[in-house]
């Protein structure tokens, strides 16, 4: 039963590409336990709580990335084998410096941010609101966490741009 409204065959490549996103997601979840398990240094402390942070809140978009596949009447990608193959993120170990796991945590973001945005322009296709609001919101608050890891990977004495800040 259609109970959405929606043409399903406009959602099959929305389907595709949230399977994507899932799969992408469950290799930064791991990445981000690994790098919570295994951060040394004088920043111990501060990453070993944010990483955690990070992975719990990865956990929960998991599951809703995969309900919204469900609510699609499809199946999510379930086992972790598909993961692997069909993510753009990719498995690194564990063992980096601090800036390092920041840095290749960015580099995750973009990729995440790009197939999210993949996702919209099918889902904006497909008229499907539903998608687009959840990864709506998912991108606000990835670019901002981006920009706080960004901030925290910079150097003091680094700047951002200043065009529009007059000069004294």
């Amino acid at each position: 039963m259609n109970y959405l409204n929606m043409n399903e065959k406009k959602l099959l490549p929305v389907v595709l590409e949230l399977n994507i996103l899932l799969a992408d997601y469950n290799l930064y979840y791991q990445k981000l336990r690994g790098f919570h398990w295994n951060i040394l240094g004088k920043n111990f402390f501060d990453l070993h709580e944010k990483f955690e942070e990070l992975y719990n809140d990865a956990k929960v978009k998991i599951d809703e990335i995969a309900e919204r596949v469900l609510t699609l009447q499809h199946h999510p990608v379930s086992q972790f084998q598909e993961y692997i193959n069909m993510a753009t993120v990719k498995e690194i170990s564990p063992l980096l410096k601090d800036t390092e796991m920041v840095k290749e945590l960015l580099e995750d973001h973009k990729k995440l941010l790009s197939q999210m945005r993949v996702i919209l322009k099918h889902a904006e296709t497909a008229g499907d609101e539903g998608t687009i609001d959840m990864i709506g919101a998912y991108i606000r608050e990835l670019e901002k966490l981006s920009w706080m890891l960004n901030a925290w990977y910079k150097n003091t004495a680094d700047q951002l741009g200043t065009s529009m800040i007059k000069q004294a």
